[in-house]
């Protein structure tokens, strides 16, 4: 687990900085763990397909008061069609978090690309993540405003 922890730390980082700087909002990490299921954490889920040095997937699952306050941090009160707005607001962070994690993790040794996001206004969704057989780390994050995780399935 230690090297899943190594690959979990840009995630994180990235996650605090992109939630704080962008949409306000201060993000509190739990205790990263292996996931038993395939179900979504959340109600809005961006999923990301990696490639490079190694394969794999990232989703990004916000419960939906967390996700409206995602879009109210980045949109204002500019909110036009929330179901949509949610999911485009998910898909960008879900984008920006990878990219940010990706480039830590280049400096580490590890390049990879990124698909573009897919974006999923589905509870309880069966995540797609591509490597059937890896290990799945979720790393829970609450806010003032509801829960989300961060996951990642690597070969």
């Amino acid at each position: 687990m230690s090297s899943d922890l190594n690959i979990a730390k840009p995630f994180i980082d990235a996650v605090v900085v992109i939630l704080s700087t962008m949409a306000g909002i201060k993000p509190k990490v739990g205790t990263p763990f292996v996931k038993k299921d395939k179900q979504a954490t959340g109600d809005v889920t961006g999923f990301i397909t990696l490639s490079g040095d190694k394969s794999g997937s990232i989703a990004v699952s916000f419960e939906l008061p967390c996700a409206l306050a995602l879009v109210r941090g980045l949109l204002g009160d500019d909110v036009e069609d929330i179901i949509q707005d949610a999911e485009d607001a998910v898909g960008e962070v879900t984008n920006m978090i990878s990219g940010r994690a990706r480039a830590k993790l280049s400096e580490q040794g590890i390049t990879m690309s990124g698909s573009t996001p897919t974006t999923y206004f589905e509870p309880g969704l069966e995540i797609p993540h591509i490597i059937e057989s890896g290990r799945v780390i979720a790393i829970p994050f609450n806010t003032e405003y509801g829960d989300f995780s961060v996951e990642f399935c690597f070969s």
